[in-house]
């Protein structure tokens, strides 16, 4: 019998050769198991997700088979999630998040969601191609701690600008971060945001952070009162 580790090798093989009917098949076996489906999300699904993102880059990989990639991912995901543990950090922080106007790229922030959801995330997920203007209003209404904001072509990155910009007028505690395959660090400072992701590991450690930090501004603020 194969063990936890090689399992999740074997399941981020099926996602790299867009196996569906494979990945799905060995999802169904570790729960079956009783084994570890958390490690196995992270080890196995997303691990062979990057790799798939790598592909992509290098044009090794195009959007068709990105999408049966994705499509992998999704099936064996829908069998592991209800198996995850939920991680409580403590943090319950609400977060927004979406792909800017113009761009339908969204395998990576599906990727981020689900990892903050497993963190203890309320996530609010507006979709793809979203309306900039749909970022600032569901911020205000939700009062959320965070929005993250998505692209991955430079022609509607330069959307994320504005939607930093009309959030921070009206609510400057929010803290805002970016992520996408053309976005840099440079960028994300320069637009004001505050934070930037390069991956969904990054992300999510960025999310903490900040929430973290946030929370920790609320608690002082009502000490003083």
């Amino acid at each position: 019998m194969p063990s936890m580790d090689e399992y999740c090798v074997q399941l981020k093989q099926a996602v790299v050769d867009y196996n569906r009917d494979q990945a799905v098949a060995i999802a169904q076996t570790i729960v079956d198991q009783g084994l570890d489906a958390q490690k196995a999300v992270f080890d196995g699904l997303i691990a062979g997700m990057q790799v798939v993102g790598k592909y992509y880059e290098d044009q090794y990989y195009f959007v068709p088979e990105m999408l049966m990639c994705a499509q992998a991912l999704y099936s064996a995901l829908d069998i592991l999630k209800p198996h995850m543990p939920q991680t409580d950090l403590g943090l319950k922080g609400q977060v927004v998040m979406g792909v800017v106007q113009g761009d339908v790229h969204d395998i990576g922030k599906n990727i981020v969601k689900l990892m903050f959801e497993v963190a203890g995330f309320e996530v609010k997920d507006l979709g793809r191609d979203v309306p900039l203007d749909d970022f600032v209003r569901e911020q205000l209404s939700s009062d959320a701690d965070m929005v993250c904001l998505s692209a991955m072509m430079t022609t509607t990155m330069t959307g994320m600008r504005e939607v930093i910009r009309k959030i921070k007028e009206k609510n400057p505690k929010c803290r805002i971060m970016i992520g996408g395959a053309p976005v840099t660090e440079e960028l994300a400072s320069k637009w004001g945001a505050d934070g930037y992701a390069p991956d969904a590991n990054n992300a999510l450690r960025e999310a903490i952070a900040m929430v973290s930090s946030l929370h920790e501004m609320y608690q002082q603020a009502q000490a003083r009162d």
